[in-house]
């Protein structure tokens, strides 16, 4: 194993390479903050604005939507212009969008002032990754740098919702999104200097139907995911995705014949490339399944508030948080494939400890698991984050960077979708045969089709789901059938990944990837 003094030809960072790292964690921070503040102003942002259910949903998704569909533009734009310039454009152009948002008087407005947002924020992301690659060239060092990178975005998730909280506790709904501006004029004037230009020497243009390919790809997939993750799984979701695929296929097609294209396919060809995004895909996709699960226990299945249910889930974002500071230790004291391999393993034993706990509707065990999961989950993501980024050629690392982040868009999206899906096919089936005796054919339909209509319909009926009282029998049966198919995905979870790991083994053992340098992969 290599050694920060050991690497030869790599010159340690020093001081101004940190605070650069500093201030591309900031701007990431206030990126990841965004996906998750305004779910506490939804209340007040209703109050006045008075939006309609589909303008609501569009207010509460747009921004997430045009990040996942700008990635790989924004991204390939930062190689071909300069990675630094298309960041400052973005964040100026973030400060702009949150100010407009701030100041939306209708709800028409604030969904445009979202979307723009979305697709500022997209420059954040593959920039400031790409960034990191050339700010620190020594390995060790980039590994600490990533693991940086990586913790804006646990604190942004954790902090969001605390300060979100504040904030509407004090002003106006619009503060949410004034707390951007500072942070970006910043960035805006202390970025020229701290942080160094780079971009591809050919510096070709921007093939202009291949963007337009790469949204109607990746925009109707997420879509369809989402909205099969919130209404459950319907024929009607599967047309766009399926749309989405002929447009990737015709995308695909389209990079084949140019002499620059969007996204060079040829970085698939580096086993290393292609298993590490596959095992960063995988463990979006059951860590965003199995959470949605936990969020849903706690308050269907064991009575918790909301607010109940954030405070016991803190332990947990603490150690994500902590291990996002320490995973490079993992990295550079194993090595990059172990650390990968190893990291699947505890993973596949905390998804097992899940689903022991789920069956027997254990929070200590639910909450013990997830911390089990975060120790194996958050070095996985980290190091394929940097394999990904340090296998592909310099000039290509802007467009590796956004197809990292593009495939944890779509690992979390297929996580909740799916292993969703896959619980609540579990849940009716053990729903089938339960006697709702008594209940109105809408109420009993409800009550057998997801545990959220058979909470929902107690509510309405008078009972108290969050107290100590005798709950209806059919109630505690759906909660039961909840924890089974709980459980059930959690062990499909487990098995997955234990077979991930083997399938990652045999890839990276034929990459030759060369535990002591990573830069020999180049």
């Amino acid at each position: 194993m290599q050694t920060p003094s050991q690497d030869a030809g790599q010159p340690l960072a020093g001081r101004r390479e940190w605070i650069g790292l500093g201030v591309l964690s900031i701007a990431c921070l206030i990126y990841s903050m965004d996906l998750s503040i305004l779910f506490l102003a939804t209340p007040a942002i209703v109050a006045d604005l008075d939006p309609s259910a589909s303008q609501l949903l569009w207010i509460n998704d747009i921004y997430g939507f045009m990040v996942a569909g700008f990635l790989v533009t924004m991204g390939t734009l930062g190689d071909r212009i300069g990675r630094r310039r298309v960041l400052l454009i973005g964040a100026f152009a973030f400060g702009v969008a949150s100010a407009l948002a701030a100041f939306s008087s209708t709800a028409q407005q604030l969904i445009v002032s979202r979307a723009l947002l979305g697709i500022a924020g997209a420059t954040i992301a593959p920039s400031t990754l790409s960034l990191i690659v050339n700010l620190f060239r020594n390995d060790a060092e980039r590994n600490r740098a990533i693991g940086v990178w990586g913790t804006a975005f646990s604190l942004g998730g954790l902090i969001g919702p605390l300060l979100g909280g504040f904030l509407l506790q004090h002003f106006h709904w619009g503060a949410v999104f004034l707390i951007n501006i500072p942070v970006m004029l910043v960035l805006l004037l202390v970025a020229p200097r701290l942080l160094p230009e780079y971009k591809s020497p050919d510096g070709a243009r921007l093939d202009l139907p291949s963007v337009f390919l790469s949204l109607a790809t990746v925009l109707p997939i997420i879509y369809g995911l989402k909205h099969m993750a919130a209404d459950g799984f319907h024929l009607r979701h599967l047309l766009p995705i399926a749309a989405g695929f002929a447009f990737g296929w015709l995308f695909a097609r389209r990079q084949q014949t140019l002499s620059h294209p969007l996204i060079d396919l040829k970085l698939f060809h580096i086993p290393a490339f292609t298993a590490s995004l596959l095992v960063n895909l995988a463990g979006m996709f059951f860590v965003f399944g199995v959470f949605l699960y936990q969020n849903l226990f706690l308050q269907f299945v064991l009575g918790l508030s909301p607010l109940e249910a954030a405070l016991w889930s803190v332990p947990s974002s603490i150690v994500f948080t902590v291990m996002s500071l320490q995973a490079y230790r993992f990295t550079n004291r194993f090595g990059p494939v172990r650390t990968v391999l190893l990291g699947l393993v505890v993973n596949a034993a905390g998804t097992l400890v899940m689903a022991v706990a789920a069956w027997f509707e254990n929070i200590y065990g639910v909450l013990g698991a997830t911390m089990i999961i975060a120790v194996g989950f958050v070095p996985v993501v980290l190091t394929t984050t940097g394999l990904i980024v340090g296998t592909a050629p310099p000039e290509r690392s802007g467009s590796a960077s956004a197809i990292s982040e593009t495939s944890a868009e779509f690992g979390g999206a297929l996580g909740i979708a799916l292993l969703g899906s896959f619980g609540t096919l579990i849940y009716r089936m053990l729903m089938g045969g339960v006697d709702v005796a008594g209940l109105a054919p809408a109420e009993a339909a409800a009550v057998k089709a997801t545990i959220g209509g058979a909470v929902d319909t107690a509510r309405t009926l008078g009972v108290d789901v969050l107290g100590e009282a005798a709950v209806p029998a059919w109630l505690e049966a759906a909660r039961q059938s909840f924890s089974n198919g709980f459980a059930a995905s959690c062990l499909l979870a487990s098995v997955t990944l234990l077979a991930l790991a083997a399938v990652a083994r045999g890839i990276y053992a034929r990459a030759h990837i060369d535990e002591k340098a990573i830069a020999a992969a180049h």
